[in-house]
């Protein structure tokens, strides 16, 4: 009986990341829409706000947070670049690594949807405090955790 329930609350957990993913989607592809890119430009420049720590981002540290290929990476900061979104420089120690950062355009752009976005996480995370996401997001780091062990065994049992 109980692994029965264990089952639900799992099956029903997985629907929610699954909302919450297709949710997500559409939000991102809603901002990107209102600087004129698309939702995966969106991510890199959000995945550079996050990691840049003023030398820039490498595009395998890119791909890394986003979890896809780096020649996809590399496609998409080139177009950033032409519409002036990004810049990307050789790496000083290492000059086959690109370092990317946000231009001052794209700074501004992302700026001025700022109180937006305040507005729509609070919307989003009303009933939740500090403490709950805090305990909510070492949960969600456990499992991704886990995921990626259970990706790999299913992997290796497919091969």
């Amino acid at each position: 009986m109980i692994e029965k329930k264990l089952d639900r609350a799992i099956t029903d957990f997985i629907w929610n990341v699954f909302e919450i993913h297709s949710q997500l989607e559409d939000i991102h592809t809603s901002w990107a829409g209102l600087l004129g890119i698309t939702e995966p430009q969106w991510l890199i420049l959000m995945a550079i706000t996050e990691l840049d720590e003023g030398q820039g981002v490498a595009g395998i540290d890119i791909a890394n947070k986003l979890r896809v290929h780096p020649a996809f990476v590399t496609n998409q900061t080139k177009t950033l670049e032409k519409s002036g979104f990004l810049s990307r420089r050789p790496g000083a120690d290492d000059a086959r690594f690109v370092l990317m950062s946000l231009t001052t355009k794209a700074t501004t752009d992302i700026e001025k949807l700022s109180k937006r976005k305040l507005a729509l996480n609070s919307t989003m995370f009303n009933d939740l405090d500090e403490k709950t996401l805090a305990t909510l997001n070492a949960a969600l780091a456990t499992i991704a955790k886990n995921a990626r062990l259970a990706a790999r065994l299913l992997a290796i049992d497919a091969s």
